[in-house]
């Protein structure tokens, strides 16, 4: 089985968060940012992962630190439970539509980090979650798999729809990118190493 638990602790956060690529229960978030635990949720659903965060973080100062974390611890058991790649697809890419918004994410398990952001909130607030935390969840979470991740809101107007699409999108790409698929012998790269 292809699992990996964190446990990481600074002075601004402690996070305990288990995941695991080949089941789908359990789901269980708990952050202290309700709009927050609702995303990484459907990431967890439409990745068809089991995901168990525990994240307390300084809420008195604001989500950031929390935000940034869980994308660090997150990003970091994902790349332990990947192993040394064998055998999975590396890519995948998903269009995911939500009302009137259509978010896209595409992103490659490479090894190598990157990430680009194209989205725009015109809300600057959903709950506690700060929108800008958004790119910064996502640019924790490419640094820290080591995979370069593409993510555009194609059109959309509300804010909530936009960053939905987007966590959405990005769990069931990652899903395509981590299936093991019986065509493909050892690494699935011309180096032999992901």
């Amino acid at each position: 089985m292809r699992t990996a638990k964190i446990e990481r602790t600074t002075s601004e956060t402690t996070i305990q968060l288990a995941i695991n690529l080949d089941a789908q229960e359990p789901v269980e978030i708990s952050t202290g940012v309700g709009f927050f635990d609702h995303m990484l949720t459907l990431f967890a659903r439409h990745g068809r992962l089991s995901l168990i965060v525990n994240a307390k973080g300084d809420l008195d100062v604001d989500s950031h630190h929390t935000v940034e974390d869980v994308g660090i611890a997150l990003g970091t058991a994902i790349r332990e439970a990947l192993g040394e790649k064998t055998g999975i697809n590396r890519y995948g890419t998903s269009f995911v539509p939500m009302d009137e918004t259509l978010g896209m994410a595409s992103l490659d398990l490479s090894g190598r980090s990157y990430l680009v952001f194209d989205a725009t909130f015109d809300n600057p607030k959903l709950g506690l979650f700060d929108t800008e935390l958004a790119e910064e969840f996502f640019q924790a979470l490419a640094f820290n798999v080591q995979m370069n991740l593409h993510l555009k809101i194609i059109h959309g107007k509300n804010t909530h729809h936009k960053i939905e699409s987007l966590f959405k999108a990005t769990g069931r790409a990652f899903r395509k990118a981590i299936t093991l698929n019986p065509e493909i012998k050892g690494v699935n790269s011309t180096k032999g190493v992901l």
